[in-house]
């Protein structure tokens, strides 16, 4: 089993965040992975001003998983309300497929569930990803049926189709940290 460690990101880990997330996400080097979205959005998912506004707000963190000392994989938490919105989930292309998701994933609802008082887990998916919902499925997720218009961002990205939504998921877990 690979060993990983998972810390909370700080401004310094931005910029390599940033080529993490996109490459997970978008262009070429997305589809080395299974969880990319080439083919549905051009552009870029995210940059550093973005990562920056995330690691700085309030409720906010995103974690961090390495592998000897190599950033491998990230997540955004988001809380608000007893929920946390759960984000940018992201894998190394090159390093899907080897259970990284699956324990970044966990460690991100662990860290939840200490860093704040929670009920739920929330996600949003585009609904056409039927292999990443079964994924989420599998880690105790359950579609909602609540569809969201996806979020319009012309200076990062652009719909390479019509119609984009996206469906919430969610994961009740009851209450945590500070009951």
């Amino acid at each position: 089993m690979l060993e990983l460690t998972f810390t909370k990101a700080e401004p310094a880990d931005a910029e390599s965040l940033v080529r993490l997330i996109n490459s997970a996400y978008r262009g070429e080097s997305s589809r080395q992975g299974w969880t990319t979205e080439a083919d549905l959005l051009d552009g870029r998912r995210t940059d550093v001003e973005d990562v920056l506004n995330l690691i700085a707000a309030a409720d906010s963190l995103i974690l961090l998983c390495r592998q000897g000392g190599e950033l491998r994989g990230s997540v955004h938490l988001q809380y608000q309300d007893r929920q946390v919105q759960i984000g940018m989930l992201a894998v190394d292309p090159a390093l899907q497929g080897q259970g990284i998701g699956k324990r970044l994933l966990a460690a991100a609802e662990a860290q939840a569930r200490q860093s704040w008082t929670v009920e739920r887990l929330l996600m949003a998916v585009i609904p056409c990803r039927e292999e990443l919902i079964a994924f989420y499925e599998r880690r105790g997720y359950r579609r909602t049926g609540i569809i969201k218009d996806f979020p319009a961002n012309p200076a990062l990205w652009l719909p390479k189709v019509t119609g984009l939504s996206l469906e919430l998921l969610e994961k009740p877990l009851g209450l945590s940290a500070a009951e």
